[in-house]
């Protein structure tokens, strides 16, 4: 059994001070999982509805297989888990800004971290995914299954690394490649961004040059902490075919009753 309470990690990053803390649950008994950035939570293990949804929302309409899927953010791997729980997966790539959230995966320091590194069809990318979906900063290595880092260091925020900036997409390995899903958890909603260089992408040229990674018929699915928001959907409505905000409910332990995520689910032209 673990102790009532343990600091597992932290480090000091370009977004901040990030911590990886576990603790016991007194009603459960069970480990509960938490990541701060600061002082803000960014996940916890009691909730990870949202992010299981994200995937299977984001995945549900899609034809049979082989599918291709990029996934915005690592976190503690509840989206990357559920795509990969999906058999028509051929492939991930998870992209997350923090070495450090990939390393506690590598490490096996929380749950699904093993489970994630070690499956063939996985690879986390360190690298900004807003700056990869603009083409204006390069990413760092890929982290294979052995955990060896390959690889120079992420440039700063917005920036490029060399004389030009990168190659636009999410797989440094081939540039512009396209995928069947982008699934995409990283901000608190498009309103309330964890760095303003994201703003960009949920304005209508930002979610333009996204949808020309996805196949044609593919779809981008986004999480948000915040209740559907009309604004952000009528941008939606006017870069993709067809789109829907879905809410996900689910208990609430900490403050009693129910609570509520957003997924947004966008599907390109087929054309």
């Amino acid at each position: 059994m673990s102790a009532r309470f343990e600091e597992i990690d932290w480090r000091a990053t370009p977004m901040g001070e990030i911590s990886l803390r576990r603790r016991r649950d007194p009603v459960s008994g069970e480990d509960v999982y938490e990541v701060k950035l600061g002082d803000e939570y960014l996940m916890s293990s009691l909730f990870t509805a949202g992010e299981v949804e994200l995937a299977r929302l984001g995945l549900a309409e899609l034809p049979d297989g082989p599918l291709d899927v990029a996934v915005g953010g690592l976190g503690l791997g509840y989206t990357a888990r559920t795509a990969l729980d999906d058999p028509r997966v051929r492939s991930l790539i998870v992209v997350d800004a923090l070495a450090e959230v990939i390393d506690w995966h590598r490490r096996g320091l929380v749950p699904l971290g093993a489970g994630l590194t070690s499956d063939s069809r996985c690879r986390l990318v360190r690298g900004d995914f807003f700056a990869m979906a603009a083409g204006s900063a390069a990413a760092g290595g890929p982290v294979p299954a052995d955990g060896a880092k390959v690889g120079g260091p992420v440039p700063a925020e917005g920036t490029a690394r060399g004389a030009g900036a990168a190659p636009r997409g999410l797989d440094p390995e081939t540039p512009g490649r396209r995928f069947h899903a982008i699934l995409l958890d990283v901000d608190h909603s498009p309103r309330h961004v964890l760095h303003p260089g994201h703003a960009a992408l949920y304005r209508p040229a930002g979610l333009t040059a996204l949808a020309e990674l996805l196949h044609p018929g593919g779809v981008f699915a986004l999480w948000s902490n915040d209740p559907p928001d009309e604004e952000f959907g009528s941008v939606l409505a006017e870069v993709f075919t067809e789109t829907a905000a879905h809410v996900v409910d689910f208990d609430n332990p900490l403050q009693g009753g129910t609570a509520a995520n957003t997924v947004y689910i966008a599907r390109r032209h087929d054309g």
